[in-house]
């Protein structure tokens, strides 16, 4: 499929969408703004539910006012008032336990009042926005409680939040328990980076501009930098960070489909599939980087206390469930080198941290710029000035 045959603007199929871990930050901070921008374009269906499914004590009614409070604040524009209503109606929770065979009765129970209130056709499709932890027990459940079974052309589907794993050994074992109880069609493993729309337009810039594809390579391009920076801390996702850390939150998924999606050679279409095959070329030709390189090539550091928009702010250290003494990174810049003809010999730069200017403020060690500017440069020439970022050093 090219992009000249596409859609642009195609309404999504009847269904139930049942989100786990309904409480959370991503559902109000990503989900439901994005599903009121694609009912505002008349993407999403008129035949459309929402079901959350969490351990905190709400029910429907209080989990809709929640909702109403929350969503505008996150929401990138202000909600029409009707097509709120529209979205509100259709919203409904169940509490429980993600391991208890009870709360899966009660969430059947709910999915079919919502089929039938709102005509869903009997389709449905499950949103793990939960701790990865649960990803497999989840699956496991759903089989178990027949949720995921497709029959007489209704169709489910379960989609997997990163991180996908915390090493090779994980992500394959986590691939073996999906498959225990779907089939490949009916996993989804998104990285919901993906969605913002300065990485979508990423491939329209390069493959769409006649002036830039050209000059798209090792003879024009001096060096490739790709930043993402957060404003916020880690608010009172502390425990989860200390599992994870900057470097596993955000390389190997949002900063690499980046990278890949910037270094990556044309596909024969923008099928899901030859998109995905050009990404991993690009995977394949970087350059490993052995523990002496990682010592010239990477740094990682902290965020610390200091005044955000008149405000003072707490360092990591300090934040909700850290510990006193934690050596989990908050900001992380690593230099790689692809070995294929169109990029070899330019470096590509790669940084993200959270609270910057909070880190800036508190202190100012520049870990980050002194160490990535004495990298050696393109063609030897001598590394161009970058704008300084602050960071404590992770000891």
């Amino acid at each position: 499929m090219s992009l000249n045959h596409l859609d642009m603007n195609p309404t999504a199929a009847p269904c139930v969408m049942v989100i786990f871990g309904a409480t959370g930050d991503l559902t109000k901070r990503k989900l439901i703004p994005a599903l009121c921008n694609l009912a505002q374009d008349d993407i999403l269906p008129k035949q459309f539910a929402i079901v959350g499914f969490a351990g905190n004590d709400y029910d429907t009614a209080s989990f809709r006012k929640m909702l109403t409070e929350e969503i505008p604040k996150y929401a990138p524009a202000p909600i029409d008032s009707k097509l709120w209503d529209w979205m509100i109606e259709r919203i409904y929770y169940v509490k429980g336990d993600f391991l208890d065979p009870e709360a899966y009765k009660r969430l059947d129970q709910q999915i079919s009042e919502a089929d039938k209130q709102h005509n869903t056709l009997g389709n449905r499709f499950f949103y793990l926005a939960v701790a990865p932890r649960f990803f497999s027990p989840i699956a496991q459940m759903l089989g178990q409680c027949c949720l995921t079974k497709e029959e007489s052309g209704h169709w489910a589907r379960v989609i997997v939040e990163k991180p996908f794993g915390h090493d090779l050994a994980s992500a394959k074992q986590l691939n073996k328990d999906l498959e225990q109880v779907l089939t490949e069609k009916q996993i989804y493993r998104i990285d919901h980076y993906l969605g913002k729309e300065t990485v979508q337009n990423v491939m329209v810039f390069r493959f769409s501009n006649n002036i830039i594809e050209p000059l798209w390579n090792r003879n024009y391009v001096d060096h490739v930098q790709i930043t993402a920076a957060e404003t916020v801390g880690v608010e009172h996702r502390g425990g989860f960070y200390e599992t994870a850390g900057a470097l596993r939150d955000m390389v190997p998924n949002h900063l690499f489909q980046l990278l890949t999606m910037t270094a990556m050679e044309p596909p024969i279409s923008f099928g899901a599939d030859e998109v995905r095959n050009k990404q991993a070329e690009v995977l394949h030709a970087i350059q490993p980087l052995d523990p002496e390189d990682v010592l010239k090539n990477m740094v990682r550091g902290q965020y610390g206390g200091g005044i955000v928009d008149g405000q003072r702010v707490v360092g990591y250290r300090s934040e909700p469930d850290v510990a006193p003494d934690s050596n989990t990174e908050t900001f992380v810049a690593l230099k790689l080198q692809i070995d294929n003809w169109r990029w070899a010999g330019v470096p590509f730069y790669l940084r993200t941290g959270k609270a910057p200017r909070a880190a800036h403020d508190r202190n100012r060690h520049p870990i980050s710029p002194h160490t990535l500017c004495s990298f050696p440069q393109h063609h030897g020439e001598k590394p161009r000035d970058q704008p300084p970022g602050h960071s404590y050093p992770a000891r």
